[in-house]
């Protein structure tokens, strides 16, 4: 290799090298779509996720998956069901960790 092709592949790694990731999305890209404010049955529950909110989507999100058929569901924090819910789930928790 001639000295010129090892100058240029030196430039190219540096070059590449210094690049910074961009993000692909500048909008805000929440999970949830829907929400739902019903309650759930907790024995109906196979799942259940809360996400916190973070800077691809600035809410809280809470998503339930039934045993039944995987179907998944948002649920709404704000809601006096989905609080109560979770602080049973929580307490039911507690109980069953050593």
């Amino acid at each position: 290799m001639n000295q010129s092709a090892v100058l240029i592949f030196c430039l190219i790694f540096l070059t590449l090298n210094a690049t910074q990731g961009i993000p692909l999305s500048r909008t805000t890209r929440c999970t949830c779509i829907k929400i739902s404010d019903g309650s759930v049955n907790p024995k109906s529950l196979e799942k259940l996720e809360v996400i916190p909110a973070s800077q691809s989507c600035p809410r809280v999100e809470i998503i339930a998956t039934m045993k039944k058929n995987g179907e998944k569901r948002c649920l709404n924090p704000e809601s006096k069901k989905i609080k109560i819910l979770l602080k049973a789930i929580s307490k039911e928790r507690s109980k069953t960790s050593p």
